[in-house]
This record gives C-alpha cells, structure tokens and sequence, in this order.
C-alpha cells in the first residue's frame, strides 16, 4: 500500500476518526513510551487494520509528533486564555491563573500531555522540529510573563528568569507524576506554587 499521500488527503479522508487513533496512540504512548508503543498496537485499540492508520498517518513518527504537539498546545491556550481573561488584575492573581490554567490542562488531557513530556525524554529519540517549535513557542508566553512578574517585583527582580521558569514548568510538569484527582486539586495547588514562588 502507497503511504506517499499528503497529510491533509489523509486527514480528508479519515473524517473524525484522526482524532480517535490520537487519543489511543497517546494513551499507550503515556502508558508504554516511544519504544514500547506500535503501530499494531495503535491500530489494534482504536478498532482497525494497521494498513488503515495509512489513510491518516504516514508513520508511527508522525502520529507521535501531532500527539506531542497537541499536548504542548492543549496547555499553552488555556495559559494564553487565562492571562487574557486577568489583564488588568493584580499581578499575583494572574501568576496563580496562569498556574492553575496550565495544571488543569495538563490533567484534564493527561494522556496527551504526559505523551508529549515522555515521548521524546533523554534524548532516546530525535524531537521533530514542529515539536521544538511548538514547545518554544509556549516558553516564549512564559519569557514574557516572567519579565511582567519580575517588573512588577511579584517575582524577585534579581532572580534569574530562565531559571525561574525551568522551575515553574518542572514543577507543574512534574505533577503528572504523583497528582490524582480527589487527592489534590489544581487550585490548591496552584496557590501553593503561587506561594512557594511570589514575592512576599
């Protein structure tokens, strides 16, 4: 079977489907890794032939690569839209917006998120270049928003700014490791980090 169709025949061709084999293929990528994850198995939990998964995809390369980005930019609009929805606001409050907005996210589309944070850890594999993109884009809303905070001495001016936000993300990215739902709840969490990062 010929797999040299452009990707937007393929997603013409699939209907909604595309997003069902994503939402399998990230589960089994949260659960199994990069290496562990196949395209039978893809296919298999999503209900069809592997052959099928051509009409969509190209590669398994390539349906790790949309579920990374999908991950990446579940987690960069809801950040984007609660900055938006707290501009005039104290700059504290729209620091714990930002956070909470990012681990309600994060949670709310685990599998895609934990997806993107794994599948590429520790070098195993080469990050697409549209992964590197999309990602540096979402640290650019950070870059920026650090530089407000530290203006407005929310965050301490004399603290490094990427260090800051190394540590922000890690530790919100960190989460999916140990958050369970009933046991925490993001906006707690999101006021302790608030907290354990703001300017007294």
């Amino acid at each position: 079977m010929s797999v040299a169709v452009d990707r937007p025949a393929r997603e013409a061709a699939g209907g909604g489907s595309r997003r069902l084999i994503l939402d399998m293929a990230a589960r089994l990528l949260r659960q199994g890794g990069y290496h562990q994850t196949t395209l039978r198995e893809i296919a298999e939990a999503v209900g069809i032939r592997k052959a099928s998964l051509y009409h969509h995809f190209a590669s398994k390369e390539e349906i790790v690569e949309a579920v990374a980005n999908d991950g990446v930019r579940f987690v960069h609009e809801a950040v984007v839209a609660a900055l938006a929805a707290t501009a005039g606001a104290q700059p504290r409050q729209r620091l714990e917006a930002a956070i909470h907005a990012h681990l309600t996210a994060l949670h709310d589309h685990g599998d895609y998120t934990s997806a993107s944070i794994r599948a590429f850890a520790f070098g195993a594999v080469t990050v697409p270049e549209s992964v590197r993109l999309t990602r540096r884009l979402y640290d650019e809303v950070w870059r920026g928003f650090i530089a407000e905070l530290q203006e407005s001495r929310t965050l301490a001016p004399e603290r490094a700014p990427e260090t800051l936000r190394y540590f922000l993300l890690g530790a919100m990215n960190g989460s999916i490791d140990w958050y369970r739902p009933g046991r925490f709840e993001t906006r707690a969490l999101a006021r302790e980090l608030t907290l354990l990062v703001a300017a007294r």
